[in-house]
């Protein structure tokens, strides 16, 4: 069998597809087996605090007896011995560190990457990952724009990848719960759901760009991303707020509620989507809006979602389904109760939430270790429904940023006679850190 080229594999994509054609004898083969995962990602939540969700996963995977986590993998270095610390109290071995994530993807050892990366490197992590035969657990969103997702599906179904996006409220009980009693027609037709978030998230000023900090290879966190000088309000957690590498807070908690309202409501895809809002708060350098609210028509039923970063009204988040026969609202921690309509009896007691992160990693864990070969098990929230929530984010920013409604043809997954949205649909890329057009 002919070696793989190191040099080769660091510069170029086309050899991390090179390795799906190697057949590789793994634990993860095996149920009794461990699964060897590497978390990708690991840097700092917000700016100074020492969460990050990378090491938010870390947590809950490194409980599992059947979980191995081997490396742990950061453009900024500064954040391995936080990582290394955390991993000493769960497990007997440290992890390797690597900066650079083509080099833990060569490791043949490795069954399964947790990839906790901004959002515009979770396509090519993703795709590079599924060509080197690795499982993926990928963050939301599951893109940075809509063609890149269904790169993402196309190679999780190529490669015979599990690949399962991080949308937890999948693998919640209660939730199942809710989207039995939706499906059983006890709330009758449900025209209207609507989804929000109002939180106060600080104003990030202006920042001048400044030297690239010490431990930091920034040419690698670009990425894909057009090259750019270094700026603290483009880098850690505020890059939410930025188009090149970000999708705003549509992406970053709408994708939780959308999903939601897609699984209770057995959604697909919308064929109008109007938006409305801007920067109408804050004076600082995010280019997302502050302000929005977006309306999304499906055959069956109007859906909404509102976000307003800068309020402080309570409740915090919320997601309401109005039936002809009640009322399911859901308010803090997944707790949800029906109101205004059906018989007491039919309501139950208030589901409560509770920790859906455990049990959907789990559930990943356990996709892997019952899959071979062709026979892949698909996880609670597949790439492919992943893909479908995703898309939603990404067509609500579409109809923001074009200022008009979008029609969307969910067979082609383009813009109906609109070239300037159909241009937002994809971006172009930086060499080598290209998302193919064939996975």
């Amino acid at each position: 069998m002919p070696a793989v080229n190191r040099r080769d594999f660091l510069t170029t994509s086309a050899s991390i597809g090179a390795l799906s054609a190697l057949s590789y004898t793994r634990a993860a083969d095996s149920p009794n087996e461990k699964v060897v995962l590497a978390v990708i990602g690991i840097g700092s939540a917000v700016p100074g605090s020492v969460g990050g969700r990378g090491r938010q996963l870390i947590r809950p995977l490194s409980t599992f007896k059947d979980v191995e986590i081997s490396h742990v993998c950061d453009v900024d270095e500064c954040f391995f011995p936080i990582a290394q610390k955390l991993l000493s109290q769960r497990q007997r071995r440290e992890a390797r560190t690597e900066q650079d994530l083509r080099r833990l993807l060569e490791d043949k050892s490795v069954d399964a990457v947790a990839v906790a990366t901004p959002d515009h490197w979770h396509a090519l992590a993703t795709v590079w990952a599924c060509q080197a035969g690795k499982h993926v657990y990928v963050e939301k969103p599951a893109s940075h724009n809509l063609v890149e997702g269904r790169r993402m599906v196309e190679a999780a179904r190529k490669y015979n990848r599990v690949v399962q996006l991080g949308t937890q409220s999948r693998s919640s009980e209660g939730l199942a719960r809710a989207v039995e009693l939706v499906r059983s027609g006890k709330l009758g037709k449900i025209p209207c759901a609507r989804a929000w978030i109002a939180g106060s998230r600080p104003n990030i000023g202006h920042e001048k760009d400044t030297a690239i900090p010490q431990g930091v290879d920034y040419d690698l966190w670009l990425g894909p991303a057009p090259k750019q000088a270094f700026n603290s309000n483009r880098f850690h957690y505020r890059w939410h707020w930025m188009w090149d590498f970000g999708t705003g807070e549509l992406g970053n908690n709408g994708i939780h509620a959308l999903d939601r309202v897609r699984w209770l409501l057995n959604l697909d895809s919308p064929v109008r989507v109007t938006a409305g809002g801007g920067k109408l708060f804050y004076d600082d350098d995010q280019e997302t809006p502050d302000t929005l609210t977006v309306a999304y028509d499906f055959p069956t039923c109007c859906v909404t979602w509102e976000h307003r970063v800068w309020s402080r009204e309570k409740p915090h988040d919320g997601l309401a389904l109005y039936g002809e026969r009640g009322t399911l609202v859901f308010d803090k921690k997944g707790a949800w109760h029906v109101e205004n309509g059906i018989e007491a009896a039919d309501k139950g007691d208030a589901e409560r939430g509770g920790d859906d992160w455990t049990p959907h990693l789990r559930n990943f864990i356990d996709c892997i270790k019952h899959s071979s070969g062709s026979n892949v098990r698909r996880p609670n929230a597949d790439i492919e429904e992943g893909h479908k929530s995703t898309r939603l984010c990404h067509l609500g920013n579409i109809a923001f940023r074009t200022g008009r409604a979008i029609r969307f043809d969910e067979k082609t997954e383009t813009c109906i006679n609109d070239a300037e949205a159909n241009r937002l649909l994809g971006r172009t890329y930086r060499k080598p850190f290209v998302v193919p057009d064939s996975v």
